[in-house]
């Protein structure tokens, strides 16, 4: 008996019949013989509404009062879903992160999963019961309720399926799967049938809105496979897997996607002595305040001094400003600038290791289309531009068409050479996606910052575990 587990996000469960939608759809996969753990979203819309309620008292509200508060929402869809489950007479139970005994390091509002004591899940599991888990949250070593950070409840549902070995892990959401990019704003996207975990990761980490990228990141170190899919389809999905050396599944293309994303801001300091151990100074007190830094760019040294700009979340701009400001001063630098007015343009592919002129064609790209580069940063699978903010979708359609990704799966080719016609569609079938599921080897995942506590038992039954 194969054990899932699956992840329902706020579009999902936005609605008290879009909960017994998922109700029926759980109904049916545990009558076919599957052990089933549902991690849920708060409803959609609602962590907005309660951060709208802590910001309307304090706008820089305690960041432990405001966990204890946007937690509750996934409460409220976690119970109404086993209501909904009990009365399509599916045995069920809910748990709340402190029930599960999920640990988390006590880091408030982007706290990251330590150990599952899972003993409570498995004795659900083993009477019979679906259970149904809380997303985005668990507790402290001091007993204090910590959430995850917006997207958490993705990495609650791979954690737990890691914790617990599952087979598999399935998130569900409003779109059939992992697109080449935006179809919002690329019509002609595609839907990616077979995607590595590298490459997932990186269109993560630069705007995708599928998968949030810490999940992934956990995925990857457990070999767990996710599949992306839509609650309201029987369609298969996307299957975000590890890579092989003779695989054929997942093509080793140019460029896999195109991802963007506004949500950063640019800080610049100008006038920053050129000495050793500046950039460690500044970048020293981001981390100690949990702020994630993205592209960094420092100019060259004139007369002792340079300016260094990088790229932080724009939910954190208030504060990574005032750590700035008094980094600045401390180090003797210039004035402090902010610009709020970006966005990321990237593009994502495990082929440009082989492909050369990758960069150079997406440079000539945004030429064309007369977009202005402000930063670059690369890694081996990925390219990222900042650009100014409203030439994003203009930047992401002229670079979805010259890498020829409006093309469905299995034509798509290098990089072509830009001209002024838009690329046309292959009317070639997608190939089909090998049905026999890529063993997991145990032996290579990397350490994990999950722990497991007790090992999962053989399943015999539905009711009985040996």
């Amino acid at each position: 008996m194969s054990l899932i587990v699956l992840k329902f996000g706020g579009s999902s469960v936005g609605s008290t019949q879009k909960i017994e939608h998922v109700a029926r759809r759980i109904a049916a996969r545990s009558a076919a013989g599957e052990q089933l753990v549902v991690v849920v979203s708060a409803m959609q819309g609602e962590t907005d509404r309660l951060i709208g309620l802590a910001n309307a008292i304090d706008e820089r509200s305690d960041p432990r009062e405001t966990d204890q508060l946007v937690a509750t929402g996934e409460q409220v869809s976690a119970a109404l879903l086993a209501i909904a489950l009990k009365k399509q007479n599916v045995p069920a139970r809910s748990f709340t992160g402190a029930q599960m005994r999920l640990r988390t390091d006590g880091a408030f509002s982007r706290a990251r999963m330590v150990s599952l004591d899972h003993e409570a899940i498995y004795a659900a599991l083993e009477a019979g019961e679906v259970v149904v888990a809380t997303g985005f949250q668990g507790v402290d070593a001091h007993g204090n309720l910590t959430t995850l950070g917006r997207g958490g409840s993705d990495t609650s549902a791979v954690g737990i399926a890691a914790a617990l070995s599952a087979d598999e892990c399935e998130i569900f959401t409003d779109v059939l799967g992992v697109y080449t990019a935006d179809p919002n704003i690329c019509p002609d996207a595609q839907k990616i049938d077979e995607i590595s975990f590298e490459e997932m990761m990186e269109m993560a980490s630069q705007g995708s809105k599928v998968l949030q990228i810490r999940s992934v990141e956990l995925a990857m170190n457990h070999n767990m496979p996710i599949r992306v899919r839509s609650t309201f389809s029987d369609d298969p999905g996307t299957l975000v897997r590890a890579e092989t050396e003779d695989d054929q599944a997942i093509e080793r293309l140019a460029v896999r996607g195109v991802s963007h994303f506004k949500g950063e801001c640019k800080l610049t300091i100008r006038g920053v002595p050129d000495q050793p151990g500046i950039a460690a100074t500044i970048f020293k007190a981001l981390a100690e305040a949990h702020i994630n830094v993205d592209v960094i760019v420092q100019n060259a040294s004139k007369a002792g001094h340079t300016d260094l700009s990088f790229t932080a979340p724009r939910t954190d701009r208030a504060q990574a400003e005032e750590i700035i400001r008094q980094v600045a001063t401390k180090i003797r630098a210039g004035d402090v600038e902010v610009d709020d007015d970006i966005a990321k343009v990237s593009i994502v592919g495990v082929g440009m290791r082989s492909h050369p002129g990758v960069a150079a064609t997406m440079f000539e790209t945004l030429h064309q289309a007369g977009v202005n580069i402000e930063m670059i940063t690369t890694s081996e699978i990925k390219v990222t531009c900042v650009i100014k903010r409203d030439e994003a979708e203009r930047a992401v359609r002229a670079l979805h068409a010259a890498f020829t990704l409006d093309q469905k799966s299995g034509q798509k080719s290098a990089p072509k050479r830009l001209s002024s016609k838009r690329p046309s569609k292959s009317a070639v079938a997608k190939p089909a996606v090998p049905k026999k599921k890529p063993a997991r080897a145990k032996s290579a995942v990397r350490k994990s910052p999950v722990k497991k506590t007790t090992s999962r038992p053989a399943v015999r039954s539905k009711k009985t575990r040996k």
